[in-house]
């Protein structure tokens, strides 16, 4: 595996910023959601959030 260059690692900690912001507010609007549907959605797309994000910082490692 190769060493990330300061660009990459300053784009790669932007990018699980972007990923932790959006499963923390996909998971609020999914908590305050009344509809069960869109409850499921909202929870689905935090779920892939928290995903991308463990498979983003799995590249520090």
């Amino acid at each position: 595996m190769s060493t990330l260059n300061q660009m990459e690692l300053q784009n790669l900690r932007h990018f699980i910023g972007m990923e932790e912001t959006s499963y923390s507010k996909l998971t609020h609007y999914a908590d305050n959601a009344v509809d069960p549907q869109i409850k499921q959605i909202l929870n689905k797309a935090a779920q892939d959030s928290l995903n991308a994000k463990q498979k983003l910082i799995s590249f520090l490692g």
